[in-house]
């Protein structure tokens, strides 16, 4: 096992495996670990050793805070702790990273603080890069805030709304069914409160970000789901705007994405 002792945070468990030799730090999305990415077999591990991390209240990895500071959320520069404290087991070096959903919010924090140390950046149906309506509400909003906190801490609350959502069609079949999976415990809809309390702070700075890809020539990829309804292309418009030579692709998925299909699709997309 390996493990980051983040100060001012807790220990994070992270995994490494791929065949290739160049390093790259990888960021998994909601109700995940960091293996997520093991399908990746033919195309980014081919070439990348991975060291792909647990989320907070995900897998092996702990959070040292109370409640209390975890709803006040993680502020920013604490996410610079994970590349400085990799740095010290490994070396200081170029490296490149990969973000999945949520995960991304991560990999785009660290754009901000080290882009001159990154050759490549994967970002898979992104979050951050643009304000989601409704994590904004859930979140910021007080209505939001007291609505989510009660479906969380209900046994009955939770299959309902996600029921609604799904007939008014707010997600779609799959979303639901990640979704139900996700709250059919207390436990479960515990950890999804606190996870999305603790990421809200991270909320990337667009305009500084693809000015720093594209002044050190950062190579970056965006992958989107053509039937994601959670993160989808169009609501990354303005950021993929901005960036001088962004490799977009659009494959026939929903959100979940991270699969053997997309590694398929990866191989096949190289030169």
């Amino acid at each position: 096992m390996a493990f980051l002792q983040l100060p001012n945070l807790g220990k994070v468990h992270y995994y490494e495996y791929g065949t290739g030799t160049r390093p790259m730090l990888a960021f998994h999305g909601y109700g995940m670990t960091g293996r997520q990415f093991e399908v990746l077999q033919k195309s980014i591990l081919t070439e990348y050793r991975v060291y792909s991390f647990d989320h907070f209240f995900h897998g092996q990895s702990a959070i040292n805070w109370q409640e209390p500071e975890i709803l006040n959320g993680m502020p920013k520069p604490l996410i610079k702790a994970y590349l400085e404290e990799w740095f010290k087991i490994h070396g200081r070096q170029r490296i490149s990273l990969m973000g999945y959903s949520i995960g991304a919010n991560i990999a785009l924090v660290l754009v901000e603080e080290f882009a001159g140390l990154i050759d490549e950046i994967y970002l898979m149906a992104p979050d951050g890069l643009s304000v989601y309506k409704g994590f904004h509400f859930i979140m910021h909003q007080p209505l939001g805030k007291y609505l989510f906190k009660r479906v969380t801490k209900s046994n009955w609350l939770a299959p309902g709304v996600l029921k609604m959502l799904k007939r008014v069609r707010f997600i779609d079949e799959s979303l639901y069914k990640i979704a139900y999976h996700e709250m059919d415990t207390s436990q479960k809809r515990l950890d999804v409160y606190y996870t999305l309390n603790l990421i809200k702070q991270l909320q990337p700075n667009v305009v500084k970000i693809t000015s720093l890809i594209n002044e050190h020539h950062i190579k970056c990829h965006l992958i989107f789901g053509q039937y994601d309804m959670l993160f989808p292309r169009s609501g990354a418009a303005n950021f993929i705007s901005r960036l001088d030579k962004p490799l977009v692709h659009e494959v026939p998925m929903g959100h979940w994405m991270v699969t053997p299909q997309l590694d398929e699709y990866l191989v096949n997309c190289k030169p």
